[in-house]
């Protein structure tokens, strides 16, 4: 593992870590964006301290945060980080276990470095081009769906089926984290998953982990997150996603998954 991989992956845990102080098996009070989408005191307490981590060490590089920094400058090709401090908030603020933090590096507007951290799960992902994806510190691997267990699963989200017509004929499973589903296929556990609305701190460390684990990731209306652009304000773009084990598999998704 590179220092720079080193770096993220610890301050992914220790994000998580202060987390874990905010966290309330019973649910805990939530805010509204104007978005629409919910915040928590953890969330903002999480990116101020990914905020402080990444002055001190990478002072030069720039920052995009699901909370506070949604855009980049005109015309810079700075190395720029970008960061969810709490993805799952809705799962973390009703007391359920599937949330964490997702911290990239992208190189000319690509991801190069990935680090993704689920606290109460205990799994540490991370990735780095060219070099794979990890668990725990242990390779994985996608895995292509087995004629001989039946039991294959496909990660949606909880948009999928209310804008979409799906014949998936996988079983559908809603985790309630747009990056623990990319995850959820680098892993193995998955063979398939479609985000409807993924944003690109969403996107940015999972799409490399799924690339990194042997999969393949590929827009469903063919928008491009990658590389960066300057004076796009991200939180107002979704990306539609599709992940899957293999290119055969992402192509029969595009004929099972249907706008309605």
């Amino acid at each position: 593992m590179t220092s720079l991989l080193q770096f993220a992956a610890h301050l992914a845990h220790q994000t998580g870590q202060l987390l874990l102080e905010y966290y309330d098996p019973g649910g805990s009070r939530v805010s509204l964006k104007s978005d629409h989408t919910v915040v928590t005191e953890a969330d903002l307490a999480a990116d101020r301290l990914i905020t402080a981590a990444l002055q001190k060490t990478y002072p030069a590089d720039l920052l995009i945060s699901e909370e506070k920094r949604t855009s980049l400058p005109t015309g810079t090709s700075t190395p720029t980080w970008v960061v969810d401090p709490l993805d799952g908030t809705t799962n973390f603020s009703l007391g359920l276990h599937v949330w964490g933090v997702s911290i990239a590096r992208l190189v000319n507007g690509w991801p190069q470095v990935a680090a993704l951290y689920f606290p109460l799960l205990e799994e540490l992902y991370t990735a780095q081009a060219g070099a794979g994806a990890c668990l725990n510190d242990e390779p994985i691997q996608v895995k292509p769906p087995d004629p001989d267990q039946p039991a294959a699963f496909f990660a949606c989200c909880g948009r999928t089926h209310r804008r979409f017509h799906v014949s998936v004929p996988y079983k559908p499973r809603i985790l309630g984290s747009a990056a623990y589903s990319f995850c959820a296929v680098a892993r193995g556990a998955a063979v398939l998953g479609f985000e409807t609305t993924p944003k690109l701190w969403d996107l940015a460390a999972a799409w490399l982990l799924v690339q990194e684990a042997g999969g393949v990731v590929a827009t469903y209306d063919g928008s491009q997150p990658f590389p960066l652009q300057s004076n796009l304000d991200y939180s107002q773009k979704p990306y539609p996603t599709l992940f899957a084990a293999t290119p055969d598999l992402l192509q029969r998704a595009r004929n099972w998954i249907q706008p309605t």
